[in-house]
């Protein structure tokens, strides 16, 4: 199982709203999409050396 279908069933075990789960892990999708487009607009990956020279 992964992350998110261990979080589903904890929260479901816990009788907790899942609305907070899913938030969460589109959060982080969401931010992980945004790094992935800014480094190929960019041409490089955060922080590697060849955005000091540009």
């Amino acid at each position: 199982m992964n992350e998110l279908t261990t979080e589903i069933i904890a929260a479901l075990a816990q009788k907790q709203d899942l609305d907070e789960v899913f938030r969460h892990h589109l959060e982080i999708a969401i931010n992980q999409l945004l790094q992935t487009e800014l480094a190929e607009f960019l041409g490089y990956e955060r922080y590697s050396y060849a955005g000091t020279v540009s």
